[in-house]
């Protein structure tokens, strides 16, 4: 596959990754519901709608994030009894915008977009998030990549060189990142020039196609990106890796779904949403065959709302500026 042209300060416009724009969550509101970003998804229960609508933040290409996410729709219809729809949303706006409009019942977002979307306002109960093994807490890592070759070796050379983000409402993909840079005496924007590729993938990408001189990502990336061969194994080498990071919470509107159904959904996902119960359930024929997203090697353990205080303290040091919608 073969990137976008990528500009500094720019997002890709390579269809269905995520654009920039976490700058006015308000505005944002607006410029979602008038383009009709969401307007196929259905109203949510709470509007009378029998169907249930799952939206994800976009960490790859939307036909890849759809197949991943099968298996625990899969799951939910089997629960509810409901057909569920999963969403392509274009960025991380569209489904924290989706979500307020009671458009997006269901959600798995990136940590920060959580927080976001959560300390803004939002009806939101965090009920799983991915670990790769059973009773591992549910963490995962930021990591900057360069070329094999490039003689970047830290991230204090990174100074004067472009670099790939994700998303300014990325965790991995840019809060964590800026931390790192700022513990690093650099300031992005300032000290590198910031190329913000819309997607983790796109982030790889364009720094293996040689538009950027280096590029931030989660941590299972590169391994999705060699085993589809978009990136030749070796090609791109880490230089720096952050601390844990609170994995990706999948969200519940409590606006737009009763309390029944809140808890169908939430014992289901906290339960059965892993590959030996899938298994037994019927939904997986096997669990070397049970693909989950973002390359879950185990499936979903259980979280709450404070175990995301971590991202709030991050927004706390770093004044990052979607952090501005974070109270």
């Amino acid at each position: 596959m073969t990137p976008s042209p990528l500009a500094p300060a720019t997002l890709l416009t390579r269809p269905l990754t995520r654009r920039q724009g976490m700058r006015s969550l308000a505005a944002l509101t607006t410029a979602v519901l008038s383009t009709g970003a969401l307007a196929s998804c259905g109203t949510g229960a709470g509007s009378g709608s029998e169907e249930i609508v799952f939206a994800a933040v976009p960490a790859e290409s939307s036909q890849s994030l759809e197949q991943t996410f099968g298996h625990i729709v899969a799951l939910l219809e089997k629960a509810t009894g409901r057909p569920v729809t999963f969403q392509n949303a274009s960025d991380y706006a569209a489904v924290i915008e989706g979500q307020r409009a009671g458009k997006i019942d269901i959600a798995s977002y990136g940590p920060f977009s959580y927080v976001i979307a959560k300390d803004s306002g939002i009806a939101l109960e965090a009920v799983v998030a991915p670990t790769h093994e059973e009773g591992v807490a549910p963490a995962y890592t930021s990591l900057c990549y360069t070329r094999e070759g490039s003689g970047i070796a830290s991230l204090a050379d990174l100074a004067g060189k472009k670099v790939a983000f994700v998303d300014k409402a990325s965790t991995s993909g840019y809060l964590v990142p800026m931390k790192g840079l700022m513990d690093a005496g650099l300031a992005i924007g300032t000290d590198l020039t910031e190329v913000l590729a819309g997607g983790h993938d796109a982030s790889l990408l364009a720094l293996a196609s040689g538009e950027v001189d280096a590029a931030f990502a989660h941590d299972t990336m590169i391994a999705t990106l060699e085993e589809s061969e978009q990136v030749e194994p070796g090609a791109l080498v880490s230089i720096w890796e952050s601390e844990p990071i609170p994995e990706d919470p999948i969200a519940l509107n409590t606006t737009t779904l009763d309390a029944g159904t809140i808890e169908t959904i939430r014992t289901a996902l906290q339960t059965t949403a892993n590959k030996p119960a899938l298994v037994a359930e019927g939904i997986c024929a096997s669990e070397e065959e049970c693909a989950l997203p973002e390359e879950i090697e185990w499936g979903y353990a259980p979280v709450t709302d404070a175990d995301y205080a971590p991202i709030r303290a991050l927004c706390a040091a770093t004044d990052a500026e979607a952090c501005q919608a974070v109270s």
